[in-house]
């Protein structure tokens, strides 16, 4: 999984990085405003530090600027999933030009494409799959009955201790889970994963 929700992004050079690392192959990012040079086309270069491993990429509306380069030359590149909500939509390239030794006014001198020609300028990124935020709670919290609750069960000869311990197991699991209450997205993007190994293996 790679989060970039509430990533405002960054430099563009790292942004071109960070995708071909997880791309063999592809263009990454271009730019096209009013002069000639300020149409730029950037493609990655063979290395998959993956492997071509799935992968699900987290972005919100916190996602901007060099988050969304990377974000949509992944999904374009049909290298990621994105999940999630829509991002910021901060496409626009802005350059300093100097007008005298002391100062310089900056202009927006181009815009962002992702690989299949869309604008990220205020469009965003739209993720593959719309998973907004939200607090996950039990419908019916503890209402599990197992046999062990049946009224002259049998028991099953483990000592105690083994009980206790298994008792214990659970709840150190309970505990090491909790950020599947915390973050639906991330346990979502977990089972996306989950269901992306499975489909490749069979």
């Amino acid at each position: 999984m790679l989060d970039l929700r509430n990533n405002p992004g960054g430099l563009l050079q790292s942004a071109v990085e960070v995708s071909d690392a997880f791309l063999n192959t592809g263009v990454i990012v271009s730019t096209k405003g009013r002069a000639a040079n300020s149409n730029l086309r950037y493609s990655a270069e063979s290395g998959d530090i993956l492997n071509g491993a799935p992968m699900v990429v987290l972005i919100n509306d916190g996602s901007a600027s060099a988050a969304e380069i990377v974000a949509g030359a992944l999904q374009d590149n049909h290298r990621a999933i994105l999940l999630g909500t829509n991002s910021f939509g901060k496409g626009s390239v802005q350059t300093v030009i100097p007008i005298s030794e002391a100062k310089a006014i900056k202009l927006t001198t181009a815009l962002y494409y992702t690989p299949s020609g869309r604008s990220i300028q205020a469009e965003g990124i739209k993720p593959d799959i719309v998973d907004e935020r939200a607090t996950v709670t039990s419908l019916q919290p503890g209402l599990h009955t197992t046999e062990s609750d049946l009224d002259k069960h049998l028991d099953n000869g483990n000592s105690k201790k083994s009980a206790a311990k298994d008792s214990n197991k659970e709840k150190a699991a309970a505990e090491d889970n909790s950020w599947k209450q915390d973050d639906n997205q991330l346990r979502d993007a977990l089972n996306v994963l989950k269901a992306m190994r499975l489909s490749k293996r069979n």
